[in-house]
Formats: structure tokens, sequence, C-alpha cells
């Protein structure tokens, strides 16, 4: 079992950053892949970013230049370092943790953040 706890969401201007932290408890934090979904007001949930077991990382085209993700093992602790936030990035932040052979169904889910980037 994972439990999954998100923090660092706020209020934020254009232009500004934030870092998102996601801390992981309950079971073997290295086992998992781990990801940062977003979810704004009357769209479909989306990927932001995900980083392997092994250090690989994807980012969806919007975000990409501006976001990094990384992960500390050690810490049993994935961030989102976000900078250059636009408007539209105002969303609910969910950190997301998967296992290697199990189905999706299986995913672990952090209970959200929210990012505001407004003026």
């Amino acid at each position: 079992q994972v439990q999954l706890v998100e923090s660092g969401g706020g209020l934020v201007q254009p232009g500004g950053s934030l870092r998102l932290s996601c801390a992981a408890s309950g079971s073997i934090f290295s086992i998992y892949a781990m990801g940062w979904y977003r979810q704004a007001p009357g769209k479909q949930r989306e990927l932001v970013a995900q980083v392997t077991t092994g250090g690989s990382t994807n980012y969806a085209d919007s975000v990409k230049g501006r976001f990094t993700i990384s992960r500390d093992n050690a810490k049993n602790t994935v961030y989102l370092q976000m900078n250059s936030l636009k408007p539209e990035d105002t969303a609910v932040y969910y950190c997301n943790a998967h296992q290697y052979g199990l189905p999706t169904r299986f995913d672990y889910w952090g209970q959200g953040t929210q990012v505001t980037v407004s003026s």
C-alpha cells in the first residue's frame, strides 16, 4: 500500500514559479513510476510529467521547457518544478504512483493540490 500527499500548491502570478512535492509512504518507493497529472475545471485529467524507476522523464508538450519532474528515492518524494507559469496551468495537480506489471486500476493517487496562476 502507498499513501501519497501533495504539497506546494498555491496562488502565483503569470511568469512565476512553484515547486510541488509528493511524499510517499507505506511501500517501497523506488519500484514505482511516478507522475504528475492535472485537471482544470470542466476538463479531463491530463498527464503533465512522468519519471520512471530508471529516471527517464516524459512531459506534456504544453509544459516542455518549463516544468521539471524529479524524484529523490532516499526521501520517498517526487517533485514538480514549475517555471514560467501561465494562466492555463491553473488546475488541481495530482501525484500518481504506478507499479510496473499491474493494471492502472491499481495505481495510487494523492488528494491533489490547487495551483492557480492569475494576476
